[in-house]
């Protein structure tokens, strides 16, 4: 499937599209909850949602079907825990000669996550969208999105998200995966770097309600958060992806000057 909108330049995101059932009151279990509201999601969806409703030209790229969603537990600090129905599921079962390959050729920007990662013929399908948009000479943009209940082991997670690492030129991790990828209970510069390298322009850690931190190869900060009451952090991470890859995908030397960067 692929779908877009728009005339100014193209952010495609490749990967999944499913449903949430989120509980109509927080901080209780699944089987506590009086009922559930149907919300769309997928990490890699939710950024071409946001690009889209920031005014940008959108496009997502994944296969879809009846059968993929998640149940989302939320806390009654709004953080979230998830169940995940699906193998399989449409998205999984996406194969390469599926791809829109035009429309992949088109993007300026070509957003993934790890998720599609996960099995076969999805991975094959994912790796070729990469290797075209990259030969097109789109930036690739990558946002890991950690789901340890998909994936077989803690290992075998670790070792494909880093698999295609250093491809992407700009990577989004939150702290817990900044931790979970580098073995280390710190999400100090030291721990971040660690994971930099020589293709990349911009290295993003958030870090929930503190904020975030940015690394690029001549200056590196953190931006301090905006306070919010929070009801349900699904899909922050996303909405913060699509604002920045919708304020970059026209002009990326916002990525060389700090104060832009700072506000974009």
């Amino acid at each position: 499937m692929a779908a877009s909108n728009g005339e100014k330049s193209l952010i495609v995101s490749f990967g999944e599209m499913l449903i949430d059932f989120v509980p109509t009151v927080s901080g209780v279990s699944l089987a506590e909850a009086p009922g559930f509201i149907n919300a769309p999601g997928g990490a890699p969806a939710n950024v071409a949602i946001a690009v889209s409703r920031l005014g940008g030209r959108a496009a997502f790229v994944g296969k879809l079907g009846r059968t993929a969603l998640a149940f989302v537990t939320l806390r009654s600090d709004g953080e979230r825990e998830f169940m995940f129905y699906r193998n399989p599921s449409a998205d999984m079962l996406l194969r390469p000669d599926e791809l829109n390959l035009d429309l992949i050729k088109s993007a300026k920007v070509f957003h993934y996550g790890s998720i599609s990662l996960i099995v076969e013929p999805c991975r094959s399908a994912h790796l070729k969208a990469m290797e075209v948009a990259k030969e097109a000479g789109a930036l690739l943009s990558y946002d890991p999105n950690l789901r340890l209940p998909l994936w077989p082991s803690k290992e075998e997670a670790k070792k494909q998200i880093l698999s295609i690492w250093d491809k992407a030129e700009v990577i989004k991790v939150s702290d817990d995966e900044l931790m979970f990828l580098t073995g280390s209970d710190n999400v100090d510069d030291e721990t971040a770097l660690s994971l930099w390298h020589d293709n990349l322009k911009l290295l993003l850690v958030t870090l929930g309600e503190k904020g975030c931190k940015y690394y690029t190869k001549s200056f590196h900060g953190s931006v301090d958060p905006f306070h919010v009451n929070t009801v349900d952090t699904t899909g922050a991470g996303d909405s913060f992806v699509g604002a920045l890859l919708s304020n970059i995908v026209d002009d990326r030397t916002i990525l060389e000057e700090e104060a832009r960067l700072r506000s974009a």
